[in-house]
């Protein structure tokens, strides 16, 4: 179970940095979009410290540890600033991140699947003989 869990969470990153390598502009803006348009942003900020907490525990024995426990230390630490920082902090981050130029986007792309195929590597799900 353990397993197909880390597996959803390669395959979140890898959908999403594809995406940003590939279209990021369009990206960017239906995320700009969806920000204006949802009012209830902290049930998905919260997750992203649900899903970091659940890395760093799985991530444990997996190999390449010290990367999986930086990733979900990242992971938690946004979701907590997200949710919880004062909004005007927030917002001026969320602005910074938005107003980005598009090789900035594709370089977090390459990022991201770079991180889902070492964490199917690391599950053994990719690159084993």
């Amino acid at each position: 179970m353990k397993e197909y869990a880390l597996a959803m969470i390669a395959g979140m990153w890898l959908a999403d940095g594809l995406a940003l390598l590939l279209l990021p502009r369009f990206v960017i803006d239906h995320v700009r979009t969806a920000i204006q348009i949802t009012t209830a942003l902290r049930p998905w900020q919260l997750s992203s410290v649900f899903v970091g907490t659940a890395l760093f525990w799985a991530g444990l024995e997996l190999q390449y540890q010290p990367l999986w426990i930086c990733a979900a230390g990242g992971m938690v630490c946004k979701g907590i600033f997200l949710a919880f920082a004062p909004a005007p902090r927030r917002e001026q981050l969320v602005a910074w991140s938005l107003g980005r130029e598009d090789v900035d986007y594709r370089f977090w792309g390459r990022g991201l699947s770079t991180l889902a195929v070492l964490l199917l590597h690391a599950l053994g799900w990719i690159g084993q003989e």
